[in-house]
């Protein structure tokens, strides 16, 4: 009988550490599929990572669901992009989650409040469409200013769980050898892109094109979030026939309709790009969904 019971506790024992060491994963809330990809490149096997998006969703739009304001209360850390680009939906979150942990830092991480942002403006004016004061938010497609991104990720992380500090630091230093390498193979590969100029759907390429030395010449959009008319793309046929594009780019959640249009009456080419990791077969992460990305726009040549 004493060595059944013995048996038993040791059991317990066993399952009572497992169970701690479950406890003492970092429960990550993130906003968008890129920083989910980030915190589990940076987090490994330290965190457990959810996000409130995917790569068709249009983010600016997402409904506060029950199953995500769920989520949100039990978050040791909520990760998102900043910048009015959740403000639609995440403070709805914050508020109904009522978890205190994630309200302020450090459990709540903005990455736009790491990096400088294109496009700031003094006055918000909503006639001038769908604009954010604090600058351009997609500041992820810049791959440089995603590393900035990823090394105060890191130390983010290494506060939230300062026995796993040296953990973080040695997954950071992996990542960042493996990104600047990458970043020198992709501008050597795009370089044939450089000076091109191209029309977007959305003015949310802003830092991709800026960082490849493209040109952004024209938005089907009228204003940032505006639907186009006839008549807005009716001058934007116009303008092509002067000043022709490379490519009409648009992300997998933008409606078709307007692109396609301006396509069949200018013969450009419409490349529909990843925009995030899980926006096509390529792009399963951050280094696919930049690889994917260039790739494509130099395929773009081939159908004009």
């Amino acid at each position: 009988m004493m060595k059944k019971i013995l048996w038993q506790l040791c059991v317990l024992c066993v399952l009572g550490v497992s169970s701690t060491s479950a406890l003492a994963d970092i429960r990550v809330f993130t906003c968008e599929p890129e920083l989910e990809a980030l915190v589990k490149t940076l987090g490994g096997d330290k965190v457990t990572v959810s996000v409130a998006t995917h790569a068709k969703q249009d983010v600016h739009h997402i409904q506060a669901r029950p199953s995500l304001i769920n989520k949100v209360r039990r978050a040791d850390m909520v990760v998102c992009t900043g910048a009015s680009l959740e403000v639609g939906w995440l403070p709805v979150l914050l508020k109904k989650g009522a978890n205190p942990a994630v309200q302020k830092a450090p459990g709540l991480f903005m990455a736009a409040e790491h990096v400088d942002l294109l496009g700031q403006v003094e006055v918000v004016d909503r006639s001038k469409g769908d604009v954010h004061p604090e600058g351009n938010p997609h500041a992820f497609q810049d791959p440089n200013r995603l590393l900035l991104i990823a090394e105060a990720l890191a130390e983010r992380l290494a506060v939230l769980d300062s026995d796993n500090k040296a953990y973080y630091v040695n997954r950071f230093a992996d990542f960042k050898g493996r990104w600047l390498a990458a970043i020198a193979e992709w501008e050597k590969k795009a370089a044939p892109l450089k000076g091109k100029g191209v029309v977007v759907h959305h003015k949310s390429w802003g830092y991709f094109l800026n960082w490849l030395g493209m040109n952004m010449v024209a938005s089907i959009e009228p204003l940032p979030g505006i639907p186009p008319t006839t008549s807005h793309l009716s001058k934007l046929v116009k303008k092509m026939e002067s000043e022709p594009a490379y490519a009409i780019v648009r992300a997998p959640y933008t409606d078709k309709k307007g692109s396609l249009w301006l396509s069949k009456r200018t013969n450009i080419c419409v490349v529909e790009l990843a925009y995030t990791v899980g926006g096509s077969k390529q792009a399963l992460d951050l280094f696919g969904l930049f690889d994917s990305m260039i790739d494509q726009l130099l395929e773009a040549k081939d159908c004009q």
